[in-house]
């Protein structure tokens, strides 16, 4: 899992510091105050894993004011906004090299299976999925109120039992409900999103609501704007009807209200940090959500809950006014109940906004027609271990039936593990305030793989480290670059395996999706696309999903 990677990580890593980090905590005018000893210096240099002389050291006791002047200005400015992104931009494109996509045509408008029949029970309804949704309310079978109202109560009546709800934004809900059904009874009809409600992960801002982040720090923090993914979904005449539960500070599924759980079993927590959106989609309480990843934050909760989650390439959707973890790994994906539901949520998001400099446009090509035949699925075999490798195996064996071609690869040999390094230092600067204020304290979570310690401890790294992290990241993105671009156009990989790490630090696309039920537990199984060739995984991930046909199997969640 990733706590499991983290702590691994952690326990066999030397510990690293920088020399003017080592009073963490601590107001930057308490050191500068302070008199550097040799002693001191030569502390620094045990956990930094480097040797200085003692005439290096006395040389370096002479000139080390002026770089602890230097710090001391910069923080005399005050609190940097966490909307203010580095300087520094990253690409996961690799300079020189054209993307290769395997899937580059198609549109999805004009192209959506037969609905069929509407159905009458809520039950049906809710957990109807967005392709057939957008059809009946364009047909005018239902109506956007109607589905509205009945998101508002099955997450009112779910939520005493899964804890998937910050707040609710009902007043807003029901003005875009009647407007979209204004607006469709006059044939003005936007996209598949028209009508539709839908959940936000408690990171993305909502202009006059409550956006908190899931830790008690900010639990009283209200958006002043729109986050650009929040206007793209209303321009597409989508319905907000809720802020839902997020890991605090976009980490785990443990927020400042509790534990959010999951469906399938309500004696565990959903996992995150997309808890609440992967919850209360498995739930049939929203028809789709809007979750995050970093580092498998939307990858681990769809995989525990058994929804469906688009993780895309890095880039491809903009992140203005959504909290920023860490700027060269954050990623905006949907959560749904259905493969071709999440490309639809993909569509309508998908561009580039100036607020934020990492955001491109790249067009997104998918047609829910096109099949899966002629796709090379790649796979390796050794990742194929553990209890549940046999839903991983049909989930291969689907893709064979529907057309695709496998094709037997090895990953190659990464040490994966310099990637947490930007993660580290990144979050610890997004909340360098939180750190130094103590106010680290009023989270919930305080074990040693929560927040608080990590940004401790992610003080005592020093730049250089962090730059020859992003060296070495370029490697990995090299090396990734030739695999990906090899004999295969799509992998496939149990979710956990260490290309989750990888990915994430290279920028590639994933696509988790329901593969089999282990029990009364789903199980999910991981798609790793080329970048910006998301529309090649949701090909595969609809002919998987049709062909294994456990997607529709639904919790029992007792109120």
């Amino acid at each position: 899992t990733q706590e499991q990677t983290r702590r691994n990580f952690l326990s066999n890593t030397t510990a690293i510091a920088a020399l003017g980090a080592l009073t963490s905590g601590c107001a930057l005018s308490d050191v500068t105050s302070s008199t550097i000893t040799d002693n001191a210096i030569t502390h620094a240099e045990h956990l930094a894993g480097i040797r200085f002389t003692s005439s290096e050291r006395e040389q370096m006791m002479r000139t080390i004011q002026e770089q602890q002047s230097i710090l001391n200005k910069r923080i005399a400015q005050g609190e940097i906004s966490n909307s203010v992104s580095p300087a520094t931009i990253f690409n996961p494109r690799i300079p020189g090299k054209p993307l290769q996509l395997c899937t580059s045509s198609g549109n999805i408008i004009g192209n959506l299976p037969k609905a069929g029949p509407c159905p009458r029970a809520n039950e049906e309804l809710a957990f109807a999925p967005v392709w057939k949704l957008c059809q009946w309310l364009k047909k005018r079978e239902i109506t956007s109120e109607q589905l509205t109202r009945l998101s508002l109560q099955r997450l009112k009546k779910f939520d005493k039992t899964l804890h998937c709800v910050i707040s609710y934004t009902k007043s807003t809900a029901l003005k875009q409900a009647r407007q979209a059904d204004r607006e469709l009874d006059a044939g003005n009809w936007r996209g598949p999103l028209h009508g539709i409600p839908w959940g936000a992960k408690d990171i993305i801002d909502t202009e006059g609501d409550k956006t908190t982040w899931g830790a008690a720090p900010y639990k009283e923090r209200v958006s002043s704007k729109n986050a650009h993914v929040t206007n793209k979904l209303k321009d597409a005449g989508a319905v907000l009807v809720a802020k839902l539960a997020v890991g605090a500070l976009a980490y785990g599924d443990v927020w400042f209200g509790g534990t959010c759980k999951n469906p399938f079993d309500t004696t565990e927590g959903s996992s995150g940090s997309s808890a609440g959106p992967a919850s209360a989609t498995a739930a049939g309480l929203v028809p789709f959500t809007i979750g995050s990843e970093t580092y498998g934050s939307i990858i681990s909760p769809c995989m525990r809950c058994g929804a469906t989650g688009l993780r895309p390439t890095f880039g491809r959707v903009a992140r203005s006014g959504v909290m920023a973890l860490c700027w060269s790994l954050d990623k905006i994906g949907p959560i749904c109940r259905s493969v071709l539901d999440t490309a639809i949520v993909l569509d309508a998001m998908n561009g580039a906004f100036p607020d934020d400099p990492a955001s491109v446009d790249e067009p997104f090509y998918f047609n829910p027609k096109q099949n899966a035949k002629g796709i090379r699925l790649g796979f390796d075999p050794a990742l194929f271990e553990g209890p549940t490798k046999h839903h991983d195996l049909a989930a291969l064996q689907a893709a064979k039936e529907a057309g695709a071609t496998l094709v037997e690869t090895t990953v190659p040999k990464m040490d994966n593990s310099i990637l947490l390094i930007p993660l580290f230092v990144e979050a610890a600067a997004a909340f360098e305030e939180l750190t130094r204020s103590n106010k680290d304290d009023l989270l919930v979570w305080q074990d040693d793989d929560a927040w608080p310690n990590t940004f401790r401890q992610s003080w005592l790294i020093p730049a250089i480290e962090y730059i020859q992290a992003d060296r070495l990241r370029r490697v990995l993105m090299e090396k990734m670059h030739v695999w990906m671009n090899g004999d295969f156009d799509a992998f496939l990989t149990p979710s956990f395996s260490d290309l989750l790490l990888t990915t994430n630090g290279t920028g590639h696309p994933a696509l988790v999706l329901r593969t089999g039920m282990e029990g009364t537990k789903p199980h999910g199984t991981t798609l790793i696309g080329r970048l910006f060739d998301e529309g090649t995984l949701c090909r595969l991930g609809m002919a998987i999903e049709s062909k294994l046909n456990v997607s529709n199997i639904r919790p029992t969640v007792n109120t």
